[in-house]
């Protein structure tokens, strides 16, 4: 019995855990933070703070795509804007995961985040660090 228990409660709690939302999965933003350094070449996060080859991020939550005065988006980012699309955790996870299977076009040259505790870590810090 105690070598089934040993088993089952493994596999249960795997179940579980890709069952919970990723906003109740385990998130840490100081480990975002340092992943946020491979996008750091390109995006800044404080408020005010410079567009560099891409837009600052800051406020990036539940604003709308390709809306960064002063910034000159991809004619593909700029659909995707008038098409409606406005950045939440929940579109976010697919974009930087693959950027160019979410807005063919892009100019963004990342080639995406594939690790899935590395994408909820980077989104926990940009949600913190981009109010």
């Amino acid at each position: 019995m105690k070598r089934q228990i040993g088993v089952v409660l493994p596999v249960l709690g795997l179940l579980l855990g890709a069952a919970l939302p990723d906003a109740a999965r385990a998130q840490d933003a100081e480990a975002g933070q340092r992943v946020f350094g491979q996008c750091r070449a390109c995006h800044t996060v404080e408020a005010g703070g410079r567009n560099g080859v891409g837009p600052n991020l800051h406020g990036v939550f539940g604003r709308k795509a390709a809306s960064v005065e002063g910034f000159r988006y991809s004619a593909a980012m700029r659909q995707k804007g008038e098409e409606g699309l406005t950045w939440t955790a929940e579109n976010l996870r697919p974009y930087l995961a693959n950027p160019r299977a979410v807005v063919p076009g892009t100019s963004m040259v990342y080639p995406g985040l594939r690790n899935e505790e590395q994408l909820t870590n980077l989104i926990a810090y940009l949600e913190q660090a981009t109010r």
